[in-house]
């Protein structure tokens, strides 16, 4: 009887024990439960102050005056007597200078400067002139402008015909005052429109008669002719390409472009 008690009492004893390490063991599984609002906090929160500081203290960047930031001088207007390249007011004017190349009747080079040049009171008509031809949907081409003293007397040399070309100190010597121009029709592709002659084609054909070439040719003969008169420009008689400023200046003998 008592070795039965003894047993019952083992038994218990060892129950409690396993159960005490089962109770130990699930203790010891379990973590610490955390607050949410502290992990809230931790994550989110923001010093709104800081914050606020901060944009308000950020600076706007301006930009800080400079030469190249300076309004563009403007040039004042050239006097009506002062040389100007012709394409500076006028950039569509088609451009062959026949006498810098050898493409002319000398078949030599008369004067070695690329870009017309002419007073400004002429250059002002010719942009007038430019202007109403391209409502018409045609422009100019200019062969020659301003010419040195030296390229005329050289002209004069191999051409002594006052017809055609004029010696130093008599005639109008139109060109050497920079108010002459020698010029043609072009359509809007810069192709040359009908005219009696070719240029420098020192023939009668080439006057302004106009009765001994086709209807087409003296039809854009005339209208050449009529917007260059009514633009300040008078044309010479022997050469349908030839027009002269109705202003005159000095023969500028110490100009070279």
């Amino acid at each position: 009887m008592k070795k039965s008690t003894f047993l019952t009492a083992v038994i218990v004893i060892l129950l409690a024990v396993l159960v005490l390490l089962v109770y130990i063991a699930a203790g010891l599984g379990k973590t610490e439960p955390t607050d949410p609002s502290e992990t809230t906090e931790t994550i989110t929160q923001t010093d709104p102050s800081t914050t606020q500081s901060t944009t308000a203290s950020e600076p706007t960047t301006e930009p800080l005056p400079s030469e190249t930031t300076a309004p563009t001088e403007t040039l004042p207007e050239p006097k009506d007597e002062d040389f100007v390249r012709i394409r500076d007011y006028i950039p569509d004017l088609v451009v062959d200078l026949k006498y810098a190349t050898e493409d002319n009747f000398t078949g030599v080079v008369i004067y070695d400067f690329t870009e017309p040049w002419l007073r400004y009171g002429t250059v002002k008509k010719l942009m007038a002139v430019q202007e109403t031809l391209k409502k018409q949907g045609l422009g100019l081409k200019l062969w020659d402008g301003f010419r040195p003293t030296s390229a005329q007397e050289k002209l004069w040399n191999i051409c002594p015909d006052p017809t055609y070309v004029s010696k130093l100190g008599t005639g109008s010597q139109s060109h050497c005052r920079g108010i002459a121009v020698d010029v043609t029709l072009v359509d809007t592709s810069g192709c040359e429109l009908v005219m009696p002659t070719d240029f420098d084609d020192f023939s009668e054909l080439a006057d302004r008669d106009y009765a001994d070439c086709s209807a087409e040719a003296a039809e854009n003969a005339g209208l050449l002719e009529e917007v260059m008169e009514q633009n300040g420009f008078k044309p010479y008689f022997g050469e349908w390409w030839h027009y002269s400023d109705t202003v005159s200046y000095d023969i500028a003998n110490d100009f070279e472009p």
